[in-house]
């Protein structure tokens, strides 16, 4: 077997081939010797390589697998952090939204109330005025009428007064005609046709007067019908309360959805060789170099013969 404690490389080497330390060493054995030792030589360092190779690499993914774990932590926990973030937001403008919606609601129904009460205030006023106005219109039509008939009545009152004078002086005439026989007759057909001129004259007079009295009458009763139909006109209409604003109402909520946990990422297994193999390589190429050195029609060393 072969001792890695042995000082002797070639006393190794021989034992391990189960020769004789007797056997006389020739040039041929001793370079086969030599070769065999330098095989199980390498074979040794490649084992011992392959060792520490396959602990590094090990060693190499148990670290990237421990980053893998704490990235996919630190991501998942940003994630949530920021979904938390987003939603905490959104519900905070939801409700900003709908309280500012809710205060333009108020105070558009309070300028829509002052405006219906200042509507109202306009049109009582504009009920006053119109009351006054056809009140004042009644008035200048009955001070127009009473004017136009007191005017018409005095007409008449200087027509009587006309009259009686003409018959005053009817009577005188009749008198003094009756003084004078002589020409009674022709006096009398003179007085007779002098008061007739007179009463046609007086009862023309009165007509045209009567007629300026219904001309006049007529003409206040049509500036009234206008005057009337103006204070009309300028009367509001009745203002109507407008239909109440629609209030404000939240809709529904957007739908949040956590966010999914991130999972380490995937690191490929470290990569393992099997440390017997340079081992076995060694120990198969040192058989082979002293395999080399034996003479194979006799079977033994080049040289033992």
């Amino acid at each position: 077997m072969f001792n890695p404690k042995s000082n002797n490389l070639l006393d190794d080497q021989l034992a391990f081939s189960g020769l004789e330390m007797g056997i006389v060493i020739t040039p041929a054995l001793a370079l086969a010797g030599v070769s065999a030792g330098a095989s199980i030589f390498g074979g040794i360092m490649g084992a011992s390589s392959a060792s520490k190779q396959n602990a590094a690499n090990k060693k190499a993914y148990k670290k990237q697998k421990k980053l893998a774990k704490k990235q996919a932590e630190l991501t998942n926990e940003y994630n949530l952090t920021s979904f938390l973030a987003e939603k905490k937001d959104y519900f905070a403008a939801r409700q900003f939204q709908y309280e500012m919606a809710a205060k333009q609601w108020m105070y558009d129904t309070a300028i829509q109330d002052y405006r219906y009460i200042q509507d109202l205030k306009a049109y009582g006023a504009s009920v006053e005025n119109y009351e006054q106005q056809m009140m004042y219109n009644n008035i200048a039509f009955q001070s127009a009428r009473d004017s136009q008939l007191a005017s018409f009545n005095e007409t008449l009152d200087a027509a009587a007064f006309e009259k009686q004078g003409m018959m005053v002086e009817s009577l005188e005439a009749k008198g003094k005609a009756s003084l004078q026989q002589a020409s009674r007759g022709k006096a009398m057909q003179a007085l007779a046709a002098k008061q007739g001129r007179d009463l046609a004259v007086l009862s023309a007079s009165l007509t045209s007067s009567a007629e300026e009295l219904q001309r006049s009458l007529f003409d206040a009763a049509l500036q009234k019908y206008g005057a009337d139909m103006q204070a009309k006109a300028n009367l509001m209409v009745m203002p109507e309360r407008m239909p109440q604003l629609m209030m404000p109402v939240m809709g529904p909520a957007k739908t949040f959805i956590e966010p999914m946990k991130v999972s380490p990422g995937a690191i490929p297994p470290p990569k393992y060789t099997n440390p017997m193999a340079p081992l076995i390589g060694g120990i198969g190429g040192a058989a082979s170099a002293l395999s080399g050195g034996i003479n194979p029609k006799s079977g033994k060393f080049y040289g033992q013969e």
